[in-house]
């Protein structure tokens, strides 16, 4: 609807014939962060569009409480070096954090310069890097860019502390061109070998980054047409200055989130392109895609596949419930994406990559034991599965409420008749034989809930995000 560009990327503004729905409110809550609560999109849909992307952008509230909370838990952490811990701790502030937009944002850096525990062997360099990139999620990519050419897990995983005056490693220098800031035919094999040189001497002293002048090549380089004794911040800066840059980081941003399915208009980007090149400011790149018209057209509903941390998280948020993240955080190698250790220095593939046989067959099962999963009621010793409890709070009693509820929730109705008829009939007619003899009533209502639930959740359509 909106592929021009001049009208793409104006805010969109509701009207009779493009009214603000829960369906949009849905999409925003899922690209913005990983899903939303029922009384979430409920009050998203009372306020008027632009003023939810504000909240969304810049949260209300203490945020404070909660970085210090979780900073506290993130120094033990380093004390006992298990990658375990550190996943069941970002998988927590996924969960709970009151600024959903950034915690999305820092793991979308954390693809884009993928590192893996497995090499690095320090969780505290891991940690490091995680906190570099939550800072600069929002910020300024030139400065993130710097930042992470220096960052120790960096340093280790790309072999930067190897490169030494005479023996260059040209391994950082490759994919800060080829993944970081360029892309692959915006330089040439001889920018890399000579951007090499400038990042010789680059150390790591007590755990911070250290320059080694007695190790660097301060010697002429010719790097991108341009000669120069360059340092390797000079090199980092020259691949900023490459039109190519931007580009390359709008491109990415579009797939992460826009639309992954979408073929690439130049065009339709070159505005976003030309905001970013000025200033590299991803927060107001960021803003400008989340409120605009391309954001809300409707082919960009369920335009991507949805990865393990979308999934998991947006069934968690859903049903409301508190749910230990130990688990959760181990369900999520089993669903391939497992944090702090992206299976390589290109990241996750994403996209229909998530989705095979096994992975498939764990999402249901994992969304079956999620469903399974019991929680007190505020004030009382009686437990529900999550399921029924949030039947509760909603003050559905009915059949056809119940369905209509869990498809507000996850798919915000966005499903074809016919599917939502399968669900109603199969709440009317579930066989009471086919339950135990002795269970009660209740047993028997909260069964019934546990099963539509599920089914939604295997839905192709709760797949997509």
């Amino acid at each position: 609807m909106y592929r021009e560009a001049q009208n793409a990327w104006l805010p969109y503004e509701p009207s009779p014939a493009n009214p603000w729905t829960l369906a949009k409110v849905g999409h925003l809550y899922r690209r913005a962060g990983f899903g939303g609560s029922y009384p979430e999109l409920r009050a998203g849909l009372a306020l008027k569009p632009q003023e939810l992307v504000d909240r969304l952008v810049h949260p209300p509230g203490d945020i404070n409480a909660f970085e210090a909370e979780t900073t506290s838990w993130s120094q033990s952490i380093r004390k006992g070096n298990n990658i375990q811990q550190a996943s069941d701790w970002w998988l927590y502030r996924v969960l709970k954090t009151p600024f959903p937009l950034r915690e999305k944002m820092t793991l979308f850096w954390h693809n884009h310069f993928a590192t893996s525990f497995s090499k690095v062997l320090n969780i505290g360099y891991m940690l490091g890097q995680y906190e570099l990139m939550h800072q600069h999620a929002l910020g300024n990519f030139a400065e993130m860019l710097q930042g992470i050419s220096k960052d120790p897990a960096m340093l280790v995983w790309l072999d930067t502390i190897q490169s030494k005056k005479g023996m260059p490693n040209e391994n950082y220098a490759r994919e800060l061109m080829e993944l970081f800031s360029l892309g692959i035919g915006n330089y040439t094999e001889n920018d890399i070998r000579e951007a090499a040189r400038a990042f010789t001497g680059w150390e790591i002293r007590n755990g911070k980054y250290h320059f080694n002048k007695d190790q660097f090549d301060a010697g002429e380089k010719a790097v991108f047409g341009r000669k120069g004794p360059f340092s390797g911040e000079q090199i980092v800066q020259l691949c900023l200055e490459k039109e190519a840059c931007a580009l390359f980081i709008v491109k990415k941003l579009y797939l992460f989130l826009i639309s992954e399915s979408a073929e690439l208009n130049p065009e339709l980007l070159k505005p976003l392109v030309e905001q970013f090149r000025k200033d590299y400011n991803i927060g107001q790149l960021v803003e400008t895609m989340l409120r605009s018209n391309h954001f809300f057209a409707a082919e960009n509903y369920r335009a991507k596949v949805k990865s393990p941390v979308d999934f998991i998280c947006g069934v968690v948020l859903g049903l409301q419930g508190s749910v230990g993240v130990s688990n959760l955080a181990r369900s999520l190698e089993s669903l391939g994406q497992n944090l702090f250790s992206p299976p390589s220095v290109k990241g996750w593939d994403g996209g229909p990559a998530w989705l095979n046989a096994q992975t498939l067959l764990y999402r249901q099962n994992l969304a079956l034991q999620l469903c399974e999963t019991r929680q007190k009621e505020d004030g009382t010793n009686h437990s529900l599965p999550l399921p029924s409890r949030l039947l509760k709070l909603a003050g559905v009693q009915t059949d056809p409420a119940a369905v209509d509820l869990f498809l507000e929730v996850f798919l915000q109705k966005e499903i074809p008749t016919q599917t939502r008829d399968k669900l109603l009939d199969f709440a009317a007619h579930s066989n009471p034989k086919s339950f135990p003899s002795y269970w009660s009533e209740e047993r028997k209502s909260e069964h019934k809930a546990i099963s539509l639930c599920h089914m939604i959740l295997t839905l192709p359509e709760w797949q997509l995000d």
